[in-house]
């Protein structure tokens, strides 16, 4: 388990990370973190610009979303981050943006199947699409678990998207990959209805995909 200033870093790390890849705007969209043994959550300041942020400028706050460290407000998703963190103990990072591909069909209002290979292998079926909530408390939170089901990423109609991970680096990977698939599918679309992939090759691309793809750890 990394100490918490690793975690930190890995935070402000996602969070640059989705500003680089082009996933997000000024200061728009977010990335958190969970030292569980803590009961501590690591998220992007409200309102601050990705060129300015600093290790130092994320909040910390507990589950019940009281600042705990920092001199900042935290991100008004906050709510949604902690919903969803209450929720699902193997999620150790959550990434929201508002990527423009992904959001194109996230205004469409229905779910992504799996047409891709790379979708098959990162997300290991559709992508959901959860549908338009209010604003309100953890409601976006609640709407995202209710949709998600195994799936890293989850669409939200007529907003964006979230993406999540074991590590915020997971997160950041998911979101980045959501956005690039997306970008293929919103092409392929305007050529006409393309056709999901058959379930067992979907099963199959995971399986490769989380089993034998790129390096084992202790190698």
């Amino acid at each position: 388990m990394p100490s918490f200033e690793e975690l930190r870093r890995e935070v402000w790390e996602a969070n640059l990370g989705i500003f680089r890849a082009g996933l997000v705007t000024m200061h728009s969209g977010n990335a958190s973190g969970i030292d569980r043994k803590r009961g501590l959550v690591l998220i992007k300041p409200s309102g601050m610009d990705y060129e300015k942020l600093r290790p130092s400028d994320l909040v910390a706050t507990d589950l019940d979303g009281r600042k705990v460290k920092g001199r900042w407000k935290p991100s008004v998703d906050l709510p949604h981050h902690l919903h969803i963190y209450k929720h699902r103990n193997d999620i150790g990072g959550i990434v929201h943006t508002h990527s423009n591909f992904a959001t194109s069909l996230a205004l469409r209002d229905r779910s992504v199947p799996a047409y891709l290979t790379a979708i098959a292998d990162e997300f290991g079926e559709e992508i959901p699409c959860a549908p338009y909530v209010v604003y309100l408390g953890d409601h976006i939170g609640a709407a995202v678990l209710k949709y998600m089901g195994n799936s890293p990423a989850v669409l939200l109609a007529h907003h964006g998207a979230f993406a999540f991970g074991a590590t915020p680096r997971d997160a950041l990977k998911a979101a980045v990959m959501l956005e690039d698939v997306a970008k293929t599918v919103h092409l392929a679309l305007q050529l006409g209805q393309p056709k999901p992939l058959p379930p067992e090759e979907v099963r199959k691309w995971y399986e490769r995909y989380h089993t034998t793809y790129g390096q084992k750890k202790n190698a």
